[in-house]
């Protein structure tokens, strides 16, 4: 069935968007009060649908927007706070089999990269609750589409992918300012692969890329503030739209107070310090949710960014190169953004790009294996059910009953 599906790669992209959807919709009303930092985005979207005043100034408005929009639709309560959040991330998953497919040529790397990221736990977390990082995910995985199918297009198609990918980073940094350096390495690559071949992104000229790509991101960007020009008390005007990007800057940047889950960048890929995002009692049991990766795909993936910076190296393969420098930028991007706390989440990005790793290296590592990389996911898939109940806030024991996953006494 799978040699069949790999022939029909849009059919097989539809399965997999259908599948993450079901799984990441399933209970999605638990918790059934807000969680996290639902506490500042759901209210924060309840007072854009309002339009009454600036609220959660540190980010732009478009991921609150969408978190809004399902709100419009499904009501004000837990599943209309994460509904778009479950259609972000299940258009992630297609996305990553869409990216890893192109970067690959192969049909099997982009379905196991889509698996493990189902699997991986921390987009099925993300993608079950009212935060921006599944939407910012989601812009900057189909953007980074847009780019390798701009790379590899004719004249007559090249500059339209490159629009696209230029609008989706645009709405990337709508959403958080952390994916402005993937809109600075997208105008990096775009210089140095044209470089080594000036055929590629349709011939296109280096002034009329760069100029494209900042022409239409930023607009874009700006655009998000739109719903702000409305709010009935101090509405947005053209004369203090620069200025508040500053103010941006400002609270982006402030020294905030310690926190009981912070954590620092380095730290991440090792899982020393998860997050709760919630335990308590809720809908008459004690459940839980905790935002952790899947071990296998974790750990084993910082096994096939190894093995990728390998092949990129002695063998001068440019996927698993690709795949090795995309996860270790997503991570150093978090050395120097000047940010005075971290928390496990902001792994969320480099943790996606460890799927495509894992399945980049498993693809070009396959005669080897010998059908090894199979059992990988059947491991993963063991995993997920043995962390699902506090995965998806399930009835747990007691107030205890955490302590069944707690490995190391820094998981508490």
């Amino acid at each position: 069935m799978l040699d069949q599906l790999e022939q029909r790669p849009m059919l097989l992209a539809l399965l997999l968007g259908g599948i993450a959807a079901i799984l990441f919709a399933i209970g999605l009303d638990r918790p059934g009060i807000l969680t996290f930092d639902e506490v500042h985005y759901v209210k924060a979207a309840r007072v854009l649908i309002d339009l009454a005043h600036i609220t959660n100034p540190e980010h732009p408005l478009l991921g609150k927007s969408l978190i809004a929009l399902g709100m419009l639709i499904l009501g004000d309560n837990p599943i209309g706070w994460r509904a778009m959040s479950v259609v972000a991330g299940s258009v992630t998953v297609v996305g990553l089999y869409a990216f890893t497919r192109q970067l690959t040529g192969a049909t099997r790397a982009g379905l196991f990269a889509a698996l493990f990221a189902m699997l991986g736990q921390m987009l099925f977390v993300q993608a079950r609750i009212g935060m921006l990082d599944v939407f910012l995910g989601v812009f900057l995985v189909w953007a980074g589409v847009a780019f390798i199918a701009a790379m590899r297009a004719g004249p007559r198609s090249a500059w339209r992918w490159w629009m696209a990918c230029a609008a989706l980073f645009g709405c990337a940094v709508a959403v958080k300012w952390a994916a402005v350096p993937y809109v600075a390495l997208a105008g990096a690559l775009f210089l140095w692969l044209r470089r080594g071949d000036p055929a590629r992104f349709g011939a296109m000229g280096w002034p009329t890329g760069l100029a494209i790509l900042g022409g239409v991101s930023i607009p874009v960007y700006f655009l998000s503030f739109a719903p702000a020009f409305f709010y009935t008390e101090q509405p947005m005007t053209l004369a203090r739209l620069i200025p508040f990007q500053i103010e941006m800057w400002q609270l982006q940047t402030q020294v905030l107070p310690p926190h009981n889950y912070q954590s620092s960048w380095w730290s991440w890929p090792l899982m020393i310090r998860p997050i709760w995002y919630f335990y308590e009692p809720d809908q008459g049991a004690v459940r839980g949710v905790l935002l952790i990766a899947n071990p296998v795909v974790q750990w084993g993936g910082l096994i096939a960014v190894a093995a990728c910076w390998w092949a990129g190296f002695r063998e001068k393969a440019p996927a698993p190169m690709a795949a090795a420098m995309l996860w270790v930028f997503a991570l150093g991007v978090w050395a120097i953004i000047p940010k005075s706390l971290g928390f496990f989440y902001y792994y969320y990005i480099p943790h996606l790009l460890l799927c495509v790793a894992l399945a980049v290296a498993s693809d070009h590592w396959r005669a080897r294996l010998d059908g090894k990389d199979e059992w990988l996911l059947v491991v993963a898939v063991g995993l997920f059910a043995y962390f699902y109940p506090i995965l998806a806030a399930l009835p747990l024991s007691g107030d205890r009953g955490f302590e069944r996953w707690v490995w190391f006494p820094s998981w508490a």
